[in-house]
């Protein structure tokens, strides 16, 4: 029966266990580029024991950043640093993924701890955001700039190199970002989408613009490398986006050369109420895996050994995602396999501290 340190094989990466460090923003970059801060901060988790580690939200254009401080991978520049770190993850036995995304509506961001405010277009150090149609957020934020066909064509083609550059970086694993109100996610949704044309209106035709973005990237990403897409699951929201929408999604995407299926929720509703709880989202993983068949990963308040390996053994995902848990534990995979009675192989240059 697998188990939380059993191995996957997806295409021909295999992953040593099932334990995967998600994409967290650390807005700690200037013009995009990755620091030591990525270093130390990816590295460290690959040290710990994880078998997959994901980049932050990465992005493809600097107009589609969340904040001025967001990592990117617009230009050859970037390319170097993000190497150094790809090389040190795949040094201690795990595999380096980076999360592709462009923030729509949520663009031209502070940083959270500078008040996560809206920066307005007219500031130094804001921009004008796009979306598929021009609804804000919030009433209290500038609405988007609605994208013409030119502009659609432009973020596909960024999206396609992109990933041409994460290649040259090292990296073995695409996450395509879907979920939490930012671009992708706001053409999926009703609630932010009202379009009249071939990318608004019907399911079929708000599920477009990924598709073809999925196409694109298919058309330049390795055929052995693993191919992942993150949703939000549901919006949470009556007349939103919903798990039933999310199965017919996957089984799109699964035919379109998809692999694994990351199931988050919410972020695209502003004040949607939301029951959060261990495991919360679980549920929409087991869903989209029971239906379609597709490989899925699991996220959401997931913080002990014991929840993690149940999640995996039960058949519900056949990953498991966590952000803040890493942040509190870098080496969380080293005490969970510890709790868990299962022997794994420590750094060597921990090992005299090993249980």
């Amino acid at each position: 029966m697998d188990h939380l340190f059993s191995p996957l094989k997806i295409k021909n990466i295999e992953f040593k266990n099932r334990i995967v460090v998600s994409p967290m923003c650390e807005y700690s970059s200037t013009d995009g580029f990755a620091n030591n801060w990525h270093l130390v901060h990816l590295g460290s988790r690959a040290v710990g024991g994880a078998a997959l580690i994901i980049t932050e939200a990465t992005a493809v254009s600097p107009e589609g950043r969340i904040s001025p401080a967001d990592l990117g991978i617009w230009k050859d520049e970037h390319i170097d640093k993000l190497k150094e770190i790809t090389t040190f993850i795949e040094e201690q036995g795990a595999v380096a993924g980076v999360q592709l995304a462009h923030a729509g509506r949520k663009a031209s961001h502070a940083e959270p701890w500078n008040g996560g405010k809206q920066i307005p277009t007219t500031a130094e150090n804001g921009w004008q955001s796009v979306a598929p149609s021009p609804v804000a957020f919030t009433d209290a934020e500038e609405a988007p700039l609605e994208m013409d066909k030119a502009a659609i064509e432009k973020v596909k083609s960024d999206f396609k190199a992109a990933t041409i550059r994460a290649i040259a970086a090292g990296f073995k694993v695409v996450e395509l970002h879907g979920a939490h109100g930012y671009l992708i996610n706001e053409f999926l949704s009703p609630m932010s989408n009202h379009r009249t044309d071939e990318y608004g209106g019907s399911f079929e035709n708000r599920i477009r613009f990924l598709v073809e973005i999925v196409e694109t990237v298919n058309e330049v990403w390795p055929k052995d490398y693993p191919l992942f897409v993150r949703i939000s699951a549901s919006e949470w929201t009556e007349g939103g986006w919903s798990i039933d929408d999310s199965v017919k999604l996957a089984k799109v995407l699964k035919d379109k050369g998809v692999d694994l299926i990351d199931c988050s929720s919410g972020g695209n509703v502003a004040g949607a109420r939301i029951e959060v709880k261990p495991g919360y989202q679980v549920p929409f993983a087991q869903e989209v895996k029971k239906q379609t068949g597709m490989l899925t990963g699991a996220v959401g308040l997931i913080t002990e050994p014991s929840q993690a390996n149940e999640i995996v053994q039960n058949g519900q995902a056949d990953m498991v995602l966590l952000a803040r848990e890493f942040l509190r534990d870098p080496n969380f995979p080293l005490r969970a396999a510890h709790a868990l009675e299962h022997d794994v192989k420590w750094p060597e240059q921990y090992e005299r501290a090993k249980w």
